[in-house]
């Protein structure tokens, strides 16, 4: 594992595709995005139809969400049914901002005066982090649980064409316009997606900027994705060497 946490690896030019959402799985998805939108102050965007519905953050966050009536959600912090990937949110105010996501209709998890998990309505775990220069919530990042950090973080450079600018301690983090983080865990328990058995409950899905499926299927395969079932004429599905899924959308 490397130690260095300054300098980063220079963006790959065979990346597959660039960060554009992260997708909930919601046995409501309405519910769920008017949680997410009144927590972060997120719009809705147009466009989706009945079934889906996106959103984005002021500081520029794709939040979707699917329906997934059968959602089993995570059991945090085991892992008999564990989270699989989280998002971390900056705060000024951490007990302020937990007692309005209460209100909002999450429930504790656990507490630390520097961060906080809580669930959402849904039960998918999400931390408060405290960061007193801030003047409001902002995405920090997604986070990941994996078995290796390192080797998710080199994974994921390859495939986002982003640096990886820290690796230490059972802890990675890429460096690109919206952050992506790795935090190794004990006993892993890897999604099986589509077995219901292990259902994913979050995945990303990224952009293919120039439209062209085949190629950015051939540069994922490339960087150790492996290809699942599902998909249309403008995405695919895969999921990383940990098993996490994630989608390759032209749209």
């Amino acid at each position: 594992m490397s130690t260095d946490t300054t300098a980063g690896h220079p963006p790959g030019p065979d990346s597959a595709g660039t960060l554009g959402s992260v997708v909930f799985d919601a046995p409501d998805p309405r519910a769920s995005a008017g949680f997410w939108q009144a927590l972060t102050g997120a719009r809705e965007q147009p466009g989706y139809g009945q079934d889906w519905v996106a959103l984005r953050t002021p500081d520029g966050w794709g939040l979707d969400f699917q329906p997934a009536p059968d959602l089993r959600p995570p059991e945090w912090p085991g892992q008999d049914r564990p989270q699989q990937l989280h998002l971390d949110l900056r705060v000024p105010d951490v007990a302020a901002e937990v007692e309005r996501a209460v209100g909002l209709g999450a429930t504790v998890l656990r507490e630390n005066p520097e961060w906080t998990t809580l669930a959402d309505p849904a039960g998918h775990p999400f931390d408060l982090c405290h960061a007193p220069e801030g003047d409001g919530l902002t995405v920090m990042g997604v986070t990941f649980d994996v078995p290796d950090a390192s080797e998710a973080a080199a994974f994921w450079s390859r495939i986002l064409g982003d640096p990886v600018v820290y690796d230490a301690e059972g802890m990675a983090m890429l460096g690109g316009e919206r952050a992506v983080l790795f935090q190794q865990v004990e006993g892993y328990t890897a999604p099986r997606w589509p077995d219901p058995a292990y259902p994913q409950q979050l995945h990303l899905d990224l952009q293919v900027p120039d439209g062209d499926l085949d190629a950015a299927e051939q540069a994922a395969l490339a960087a150790g994705a492996t290809r699942l079932p599902g998909g249309e004429d403008t995405f695919r599905v895969f999921a990383d060497p940990a098993g996490h899924p994630f989608c390759l959308c032209t749209s």
